[in-house]
């Protein structure tokens, strides 16, 4: 365990062990974790005396601040930012892919409902929660039976700037930036690219950043693509500005971080109408919003074959970004502490207005 302290802020670094469960290539869960590093992370926030503990998620960190927020008395904010039943459903209906059709949906769905279940008892441990959408906000008031706020996320509109683009020809150029993973939907690249092939558009180009599952799939099946890899800081704001559309065919991401990145960058993106990037769109000004994979491709495939509407749309884009400080994501997180804060019979006194409201 290492801790940094600088200024007000202090950080605590904790390694994960080796019973750990791997996630992702990047992400594993440590078992053991919330057992190992009980004792020594409690005298460090006793040291720091918190108001509030904030969780982010039911990972073994997430499992740590629970306990620690009971044993020390210290009031609990839970915020949502993956839908991981979803996740559980789709992975597990890949992992089935030998079976027929109508089963693996019926065991994708089987899958989805118990992880919610599981995910909902993890922040019901919460007194007041936090989405990033305002469906999400009404889903979690309803799975937590607590009061929710929304959470936003905020860009850094100069390190992601149309400032950085560097090219003035070539291809027209089809961005995709996160986890090359089924849930996030990727094959739609693929239905893209056909759907060009289709109107005869020779002259465009995939740029696909990052990695996962299923990146071995999309080098073999895109034709027109470049895969660079993780990338990140000024480097990835340049791959943004050079792009002409981002496209983001993910159906569970709630808020999608990626999609405000483009915007800041000057690049007008497409998106399912099937998770939170929806609500940063507005439609035909600085993207689209689609919802069957047929027309999300088509969608794709009209910009790039007519692309006369990009400029404007790049500008309303950035436009956009601008209005996106963290400032104001930062003042409803306050908001949600101070709820978190009162005491409990006034707490309850929400809980019941909320759940009358949902």
């Amino acid at each position: 365990m290492k801790v940094v302290s600088e200024g007000a802020h202090t950080a605590v670094e904790i390694k994960r062990g080796r019973p750990a469960l791997p996630i992702e290539k990047d992400m594993t869960f440590d078992l053991s974790l919330p057992f190992r590093q009980y004792g020594r992370l409690k005298q460090i926030l006793q040291d720091f005396r918190p108001d509030v503990i904030h969780v982010t998620g039911p990972s073994d960190i997430g499992i740590l601040g629970i306990s620690l927020s009971r044993q020390m008395g210290v009031p609990l904010v839970a915020s949502w930012h993956t839908n991981l039943h979803e996740y559980s459903g789709r992975r597990l209906e890949k992992m089935l892919d030998f079976l027929p059709l109508p089963i693996r949906q019926t065991m994708g769905r089987w899958a989805e409902e118990i992880s919610l279940d599981m995910i909902a008892w993890f922040y019901r441990r919460a007194r007041v929660g936090l989405a990033p959408n305002p469906e999400l906000v009404e889903s979690l008031k309803h799975w937590m039976r607590r009061p929710c706020f929304l959470m936003r996320r905020g860009i850094d509109t100069h390190l992601f700037t149309p400032e950085r683009r560097d090219r003035t020809g070539g291809p027209f150029v089809v961005g995709y930036v996160g986890r090359i993973t089924s849930e996030k939907g990727v094959r739609l690249l693929v239905d893209i690219e056909h759907r060009l092939e289709i109107r005869g558009v020779r002259n465009y180009l995939f740029r696909v950043i990052g990695h996962g599952g299923e990146l071995e799939w999309l080098q073999a099946n895109l034709k027109q693509a470049e895969f660079p890899g993780v990338i990140k800081g000024e480097a990835l704001a340049r791959e943004y500005a050079n792009m002409d559309l981002f496209v983001f065919p993910s159906r569970t991401d709630t808020f999608g971080n990626v999609v405000l990145e483009a915007f800041a960058s000057g690049v007008p993106a497409l998106v399912t109408d099937a998770c939170g990037p929806k609500f940063l769109i507005e439609e035909g000004v600085n993207g689209m919003v689609r919802g069957s994979d047929e027309e999300f491709a088509e969608a794709a495939a009209d910009i790039a074959s007519d692309p006369k509407r990009i400029p404007g749309m790049r500008v309303e884009a950035r436009k956009y970004a601008l209005t996106q400080s963290w400032d104001s994501v930062f003042e409803g997180v306050y908001k949600a502490y101070r709820y978190a804060q009162r005491p409990e019979a006034e707490l309850h006194a929400v809980q019941a207005s909320s759940a009358s409201s949902c």
